[in-house]
């Protein structure tokens, strides 16, 4: 199969506007607490979506799945369980900070640790990435996006200045500036172990390929561990929440105990958590298309894939009004975050097509 990277870039920037979306069905949701409505969601993103949708696009997934070398399928279900805590994390940023400055000091993170780490510890930075001329044109652009996102960042502290407690409050229920970013830190050097646990289950890719399945499909298989491996870390921390918080009894139950509040909607609770659930994977799904594309410098999808979340969430951020009365200045700021953030996935792919051409 022959590498675009235009095509590979569409499709991570689909990804992004799937996973800026998918926190927003959470809000349709009545009478559960954050634990509940984020273990429900995730049996769709981390269990129920990756299976159905390899099973369907991949050939022998079972087969393919047993035959994987043992230490591809520890190390790629070991990152997920260490991604699983930025996951976790990465819901508390949005509760705390918000969409726009939470994903933008998360990712930021996130963006540096996925996006390097890998060459580095597999040896290649020095030679295939600063060591080329096509290397080098992708790391300016890596540097873009690093940039797009400190400007984003800053732009959200201009909006923290302008912006009352009681205005912040309206768009952001829990908002939290010290709370946010600690966890928002975490988050990020965490979530970027996914990019590790894709880059560890390569033989699975391959074993794949062996069987029959289609180049641009060849990912799947191998989200299907680390997702396991993700599912496994909140499972547990949404259980231990669910009995501390005394809040298990809200998967089956309408009753409230305050009863101004009226009975819980199960039915559009159990829907919207599905549709929020299922729109999360498809950032991966996209993710592993948009890889197949990049040639060998796959490593740079991971710069795509959080520079096109950060473009499409700060869109959302506007959208819902979480920027009201920010004041100009951190207008201004945001807007020039969004056009270096463009123009990241521009120069990565650009620097792509050089390797092609070649």
């Amino acid at each position: 199969m022959v590498s675009n990277p235009a095509l590979g870039v569409l499709f991570h920037w689909l990804g992004g506007l799937a996973s800026a979306s998918f926190y927003v069905p959470y809000r349709g949701v009545k009478g559960w607490a954050w634990e509940t409505y984020w273990l429900v969601g995730g049996i769709f993103s981390w269990i129920i979506a990756p299976w159905f949708l390899a099973g369907l696009m991949t050939k022998d997934l079972f087969s393919v799945l047993s035959e994987a070398p043992a230490r591809a399928v520890f190390w790629a279900f070991f990152f997920g369980l260490l991604w699983g805590i930025g996951g976790l994390t990465f819901g508390l940023t949005m509760r705390y900070l918000g969409m726009s400055l939470g994903m933008a000091v998360a990712l930021g993170l996130c963006a540096a640790f996925g996006t390097l780490m890998p060459p580095i510890f597999a040896g290649t930075f020095l030679t295939q990435v600063l060591g080329t001329s096509s290397g080098r044109v992708i790391m300016i652009g890596i540097v873009v996006c690093l940039s797009g996102i400190a400007v984003a960042g800053l732009a959200g502290l201009a909006k923290e200045r302008t912006v009352s407690p009681e205005q912040q409050r309206e768009s952001i229920k829990e908002f939290s500036l010290k709370k946010g970013l600690a966890v928002a830190t975490l988050s990020g050097v965490m979530s970027a172990c996914f990019a590790y646990g894709l880059a560890a289950g390569s033989p699975i890719k391959a074993l794949t390929l062996r069987h029959g399945t289609a180049t641009l499909w060849q990912g799947l298989p191998v989200l299907i561990v680390v997702l396991v491996g993700g599912f496994t870390t909140n499972f547990v921390w949404c259980l231990i929440l669910n009995v501390r918080n005394r809040t298990g009894r809200q998967y089956f139950t309408r009753a409230q105990p305050d009863a101004a509040t009226g009975p819980t909607p199960m039915i559009s609770n159990y829907l919207f958590c599905a549709l929020a659930g299922t729109t999360w994977y498809f950032q991966f799904f996209f993710y592993t298309m948009g890889e197949t594309q990049m040639g060998r410098y796959g490593f740079s999808s991971w710069t795509l894939h959080m520079a096109s979340i950060i473009i499409f969430s700060t869109l959302w951020g506007i959208g819902l009004r979480e920027w009201k009365g920010s004041g100009a200045h951190a207008m201004r700021l945001l807007t020039l975050s969004l056009a270096l953030l463009v123009g990241s996935t521009v120069v990565v792919g650009y620097g792509n097509y050089l390797a092609i051409a070649r």
